[in-house]
């Protein structure tokens, strides 16, 4: 077991104690800007998934029926807790996946958001009535805590994708499994040891990850799970889902991978939608959901678009580190950066033109060039997949009959953005896209806002009050009027 790392050796939280692995197994954390172990965390065995289980529905029996006064307080102290070790947290984030240290912010500030945010709510919530069209009966509809919750969490965002799960679990009364992804898992261990210096209440919150076989496959399997919940690709859904229907009815709220189209018209703001677009595909390394994967661009100001794009590649700032304060740091990890120099590859092989960048950056770590690509056959294969990089492929087009088309053709529909001055333009598209979110001249996301995707791209939604309806059973209760 490594101890002399920068954040030492992490352990497994289960059933309110910290622990190592039953079978001893543990796993190093890599930096991806230098490839140094930073930390070692216990690796969970099926034996410790099973507590984990096991406890979290126990922990569900005693947090569902807390008065919900104690259950909101419990929730600030934590919040509180995460408020006063955010330095210690952002770092971690930092040194396992390479986010710009300004970048660590949003991860810290949305978990937060999300406790304060849901605990303020759920005390919105009451039962509604419904008219006996007869008079025979009084009718209400009550919102009960639904059970235990997985949540398997994407490497990207570490603290935001837990907060968006940790905020409405806690909130609606559920107890909640958080599987986080083996490129960024440090970040949650830590909170598990924040959680266990507040002695927060047993089996309410576990933090635990493993291999599939030992992990991901027993959570999915087992019967005590109300709600499987994930961020990450449509492939893992799938396969989640797979698994996790196999022995029971759960529901599912999954937020899956996307493929949005950047829609930029003749009359747009050019200067904005450049700035936009730029900071879309640099910000945590194009490693966003949300991110545009396919710029169509109106093939009368392409050329200006296109070389006000190379300016903001030109004068990103790559690195790492507090001091140096980058605009981009590296790659989560190496199989990304393989990845990407595939994307690039078999783009150029599709007859993309390479317009700037696409290739590794010659240093330590998983460093990869903001890249643009000039594709002029709409039907490149390489538009229809997740790039989830700093990559732009670039599409003109001239009529919105034309770029409609090209936009809805994808099986992904997360998020999708729109440039013009003119309102029935983007009227027309707010319409037309099949998009779960269809932002116009510019961008924003915040809690309060529903996040959700049609398609491939997820069932449910995070974020906004609507994300408490997946943690929560409706019951009716009729009786008759005698």
């Amino acid at each position: 077991m490594k101890t002399n790392l920068k954040f030492g050796h992490k352990k497994l939280y289960i059933n309110g104690e910290l622990r190592d692995a039953s079978n001893g197994a543990s796993f190093d954390v890599i930096c991806p800007a230098d490839e140094q172990v930073v930390a070692n965390l216990a690796w969970a065995s099926k034996e410790d998934t099973q507590l984990a289980l096991s406890s979290a529905q126990k922990g569900f029996e005693y947090w569902s029926t807390l008065p919900i006064t104690e259950r909101l307080d419990w929730i600030d102290k934590l919040r509180n807790k995460l408020i006063e070790n955010s330095d210690l947290l952002r770092e971690s984030i930092m040194y396992e996946m390479g986010k710009t240290w300004e970048g660590s912010a949003e991860d810290l500030t949305s978990i937060t958001n999300s406790l304060k945010y849901y605990a303020e709510e759920i005390v919105k919530r009451h039962d509604i009535n419904i008219d006996d069209k007869e008079g025979t009966h009084s009718h209400y509809v009550k919102s009960q805590p639904l059970g235990v919750v997985v949540a398997f969490l994407a490497y990207n965002f570490p603290l935001l994708n837990l907060g968006f799960k940790l905020g409405p679990a806690l909130a609606a009364g559920c107890s909640i499994i958080l599987k986080p992804s083996e490129f960024s898992p440090l970040s949650a261990y830590i909170i598990g040891a924040l959680c266990k210096e507040l002695n927060f209440p047993k089996g309410v919150i576990t933090i635990i990850s493993g291999d599939v076989e030992n992990v991901g496959i027993p959570l999915c399997e087992s019967k005590i799970p109300r709600l499987i919940t994930m961020i990450g690709s449509t492939e893992t859904a799938q396969k989640l889902i797979a698994q996790s229907s196999k022995t029971s009815i759960k529901r599912y709220s999954m937020e899956c991978g996307g493929n949005a189209p950047f829609i930029v018209f003749d009359d747009a703001d050019l200067e904005l939608a450049i700035t936009i677009g730029a900071a879309l595909k640099t910000g945590n390394t194009g490693q966003i959901c949300v991110a545009p994967n396919r710029f169509f661009i109106h093939e009368s100001v392409i050329d200006a678009f296109t070389d006000g794009m190379v300016a903001k590649f030109k004068n990103t700032v790559i690195g790492f580190g507090k001091e140096n304060k980058p605009d981009m740091g590296p790659m989560t990890n190496k199989q990304s950066v393989l990845k990407v120099s595939k994307i690039v590859k078999d783009a150029i092989a599709q007859g993309g033109k390479l317009i700037y960048g696409g290739k590794p950056i010659n240093r330590k770590g998983f460093y990869f060039e903001p890249t643009i690509i000039r594709m002029d056959d709409n039907n490149a294969a390489i538009l229809q997949e997740e790039i989830f990089g700093p990559i732009a492929n670039i599409v003109t087009f001239s009529s919105k009959e034309e770029v409609l088309e090209l936009a809805n053709n994808t099986d992904a529909g997360l998020a999708s953005y729109v440039f013009s001055k003119n309102t029935d333009t983007l009227n027309y598209f707010a319409d037309k896209l099949e998009f779960g979110e269809v932002q116009l001249n510019g961008v924003k996301y915040d809690i309060y806002l529903p996040h959700g995707g049609v398609k491939n791209s997820g069932i449910g939604v995070d974020c906004s009050t609507y994300a408490l309806d997946d943690y929560l059973a409706k019951k009716r209760v009729t009786k008759a009027l005698i």
